[in-house]
C-alpha cells in the first residue's frame, strides 16, 4: 500500500531527513544523527513531528462516566485543563492501551492513545458508549501535531504566545487553549522525552506555518529537528514503556510497574476483578529497566536475562542512552530478580555475546522527575 505524507513531509525532504514508514506515513527517522538529536533534546530544545499521534474526542453528558468505567485511573479527580496517564483494560486485566486522558470540560474529553492503537481504542470506546449519552469521534486526521521538548522549550514557545507557560500557570500534565504563532491551538505540558516540554495540537492547514514559526523562535536556543530515532532513545532513558514492545493485551498495569495508576478505591472498572486476583495472588513478573556499563553491548527483544546462571526473564526493548552514555533495556523479570540494584547478565541470542547489567525500578534519567516538572 502506498504510504501517506505527514503535513511536514516537504520540510523533511528539504532538510535531508532519512525517511521511514511509521504506521503508513513517511516519517523522519533522523535529520543528523540520533545521538545529536537526543542531546539537543536533553540540553537545548528538540522539535518532533508526532503527526501519527491519535486523538479521540469524547463528548456528552455520559462522557465522564464512560471514561471512569474504562480507565484504571480516576478521571473524576481532573478539573478542566487537567490530564492524566492511565490504561484501559480488557476483562482479563490486559491492556487495551496505555494512554493520556484530557478533560476539556465536564462533557468534553480527549483520549490520546498509542498511535498504533488509535483505531482499536476508538472502537473500544464506541462499543462501550452504545446506549449512553457519550459520543466518540476519531479526530486525528483533521489536526496536526508538534512536540517541543527540552529545557529551552518554554523560552521557545513563549516567543510565539501570550499564554503564561510558567509551571505555576501550566503545571506538568495540564493543558490550555492558546493562540500560538497566530494559530488557535491546544498547548499541553506533556511529552515522551522526560524533559520539560509541550505538545501542540492545531488545524492541519497550519502545519508548515507552525513548523517554520517554532523553528525560527527556537533558533536562538539551538533548536534541532528530531526524528523517530531520538524519540525512541529519549523514551528509553526515561524508562517509558511502549505498547507493542513492553506492553500488550496480555500485560496488566501491575506487571508493567505502573500500578500507581490503578485506583481500586474509585469503584468498578473493566478488568478490575482480574487485577484484584493478580494483586492478591502475587505477580509472576515485573517490568524493569536494565542498565549496562558503556555502549558496546545492546541487547535485542527476546534476549534472556539470568542471575547466577538461572534465567529470570527476557528483554522487551532496548536503545542507546546517549545522554547517560550507557546501553539501556527494559524487560520482564521474575519478582525476586526485579529488585532495584540486582546484578544480572543478558546474553544475545544472535551473537552469543553477553554483558553484566543492573536492574532499575525507576527511570534511568531524572528518576525524581525534576526536569519534567521544572
Amino acid at each position: 500500500m502506498a504510504r501517506r505524507h505527514t503535513p511536514y513531509y516537504h520540510k523533511f525532504m528539504a532538510l535531508g531527513a532519512e525517511i521511514v514508514d511509521r504506521l503508513g506515513f513517511d516519517s523522519a527517522f533522523r535529520f543528523t544523527t540520533i545521538a545529536e538529536e537526543h542531546l539537543a533534546t536533553r540540553e537545548r530544545v528538540g522539535l518532533y513531528d508526532v503527526y501519527y499521534q491519535g486523538v479521540v474526542d469524547v463528548k456528552g453528558s455520559d462522557a465522564e462516566a464512560l471514561l471512569q468505567h474504562l480507565a484504571v485511573n480516576d478521571v473524576t479527580r481532573l478539573a478542566d485543563g487537567g490530564a492524566l496517564y492511565s490504561s484501559m483494560l480488557n476483562e482479563r486485566g490486559g491492556m487495551v492501551d496505555d494512554l493520556t486522558i484530557y478533560r476539556r470540560s465536564a462533557e468534553h474529553w480527549w483520549v490520546c492513545p498509542t498511535p498504533s492503537r488509535t483505531d482499536i481504542v476508538t472502537d473500544w470506546l464506541t462499543e462501550h458508549a452504545r446506549g449512553t449519552h457519550a459520543y466518540v469521534t476519531n479526530v486525528t486526521s483533521g489536526n496536526a501535531y508538534l512536540s517541543v521538548q527540552g529545557p529551552r522549550s518554554r523560552e521557545t514557545l513563549s516567543r510565539l504566545t501570550d499564554a503564561d507557560l510558567s509551571t505555576a500557570a501550566l503545571p506538568y500534565y495540564h493543558f490550555t487553549t492558546a493562540v500560538v504563532a497566530e494559530v488557535p491551538a491546544t498547548l499541553s505540558r506533556t511529552g515522551y522525552s522526560g524533559e520539560l516540554g509541550y505538545e501542540l495540537f492545531y488545524p492541519r492547514d497550519y502545519a508548515e506555518h507552525m513548523w517554520d514559526a517554532v523553528t525560527a523562535a527556537g533558533e536562538e536556543f539551538g533548536i534541532a529537528p528530531c526524528g523517530l530515532g531520538a524519540l525512541r532513545s529519549t523514551r528509553m532513558e526515561k524508562k517509558y514503556p511502549l505498547f507493542g514492545l513492553d506492553l500488550n493485551d496480555a500485560t496488566s498495569p501491575l506487571e508493567a510497574n505502573v500500578g500507581w495508576t490503578v485506583h481500586f478505591e474509585k469503584g468498578d472498572f473493566v478488568g478490575r476483578e482480574a487485577l484484584e486476583r493478580q494483586r492478591d495472588e502475587g505477580l509472576s513478573r515485573l517490568l524493569v529497566g536494565i542498565a549496562f556499563e558503556g555502549m558496546d553491548f545492546l541487547p535485542k527483544a527476546g534476549d534472556a536475562a539470568s542471575v547466577d546462571g538461572r534465567q529470570v526473564g527476557k528483554v522487551t526493548s532496548s536503545d542507546y542512552g546517549h545522554y547517560l552514555r550507557r546501553s539501556l533495556a527494559m524487560g520482564y523479570l521474575v519478582p525476586d530478580a526485579a529488585r532495584d540494584g540486582t546484578a544480572l547478565t543478558v546474553a544475545s541470542a544472535e551473537t552469543g555475546a553477553s554483558a553484566a547489567g543492573v536492574v532499575h525500578q525507576r527511570a534511568f534519567h531524572d528518576p525524581d522527575r525534576l526536569r519534567v516538572r521544572a
